[in-house]
């Protein structure tokens, strides 16, 4: 009677465990079903989704017809662009002026056949002017000792006679600020310096509106010219000035007194006192241009 009760414990045993792995089982297909039932769903062809209403009517796309307009029209603003951009690339006549060699380079006035293309005075020589505003005297007398002249600078000025009107006399006080005009301190133009070189027996000749050429002339002879210019040879400004005596005469700040000694194709020498120095053509003509181009030449 053991015997059997253990082996109807064991046989229920059995029973049991089969039911458990047929549950098991049946779960496990279960679950793998739904999951392949799941993946075949979520696999379905995208056609046989449904549409929703508010795009089920989709606007029309643009034609083949209508591509090639599109394409027309861009290709239709290329001229436009074409027409803009040569006025920025292509110099105006403006531009091109400026890029015309400057004057410096080319003279402003072609020498004759007569004037030798370059010239120059070197054993020309100068001194310091003695007195703040004695350039005049300065100029005069080493002009005059080139030419075989000995003259005293002060013995000189004490000559020049005195007004308010440089084309008569000295203006001012010889001893005063340089860069006034008259009739502050100032100075004196050509003709009154002339006149006091002849006193000493010197040969000489006050010129207005002398031209360049001329200038050139007297020094590929041998003979250097006193000149009137602004300052140290650069720009300045003529100045209309009335003196007491009515005449009305052009003035300018800084008024000078050089030597010219020499001359190239771009550029000439001066001797200012003991100092030689070198100025383009063209801001040569400028400087002695302000005063009308005075100058003190050798000749009766």
């Amino acid at each position: 009677r053991a015997y059997m009760k253990s082996s109807n414990k064991h046989a229920l045993t059995l029973k049991m465990q089969i039911a458990i792995v047929g549950a098991l089982f049946g779960i496990t297909v279960f679950i793998l079903g739904g999951f392949i039932l799941f993946v075949l769903w979520r696999h379905q062809p995208l056609a046989e989704a449904p549409i929703p209403a508010d795009i089920s009517s989709p606007a029309p796309l643009a034609s083949p017809t209508e591509i090639p307009r599109e394409v027309a029209s861009a290709t239709a603003v290329t001229p436009s662009l074409t027409l803009i951009f040569p006025p920025t690339v292509v110099a105006s006549p403006t531009e091109t002026a400026t890029l015309t060699p400057p004057a410096t380079v080319t003279p402003s006035v072609t020498p004759s056949p007569n004037i030798p293309p370059e010239a120059a005075i070197p054993q020309m020589t100068g001194h310091p002017q003695d007195l703040p505003l004695s350039c005049e005297a300065s100029s005069a007398v080493d002009w005059a000792a080139f030419f075989g002249y000995s003259i005293d600078e002060l013995e000189f000025f004490e000559g020049i006679p005195v007004s308010d009107n440089p084309e008569k006399g000295f203006v001012g006080d010889v001893n005063g600020k340089w860069g006034q005009i008259p009739p502050r301190d100032y100075g004196v133009h050509a003709e009154p310096v002339a006149e006091r070189l002849r006193d000493y027996g010197v040969s000489a000749q006050a010129v207005r509106e002398m031209s360049l050429q001329a200038l050139k002339a007297e020094i590929a002879a041998g003979r250097p010219v006193m000149v009137w210019v602004a300052s140290h040879v650069y720009r300045g400004t003529p100045i209309p000035y009335t003196a007491s005596d009515g005449e009305t005469v052009i003035v300018a700040k800084f008024e000078h007194t050089v030597i010219v000694t020499g001359y190239d194709e771009y550029r000439l020498t001066f001797l200012d006192g003991d100092d030689v120095y070198q100025r383009p053509e063209k801001e040569f003509l400028r400087s002695w241009g302000v005063l009308g181009n005075l100058g003190i030449i050798w000749g009766d």
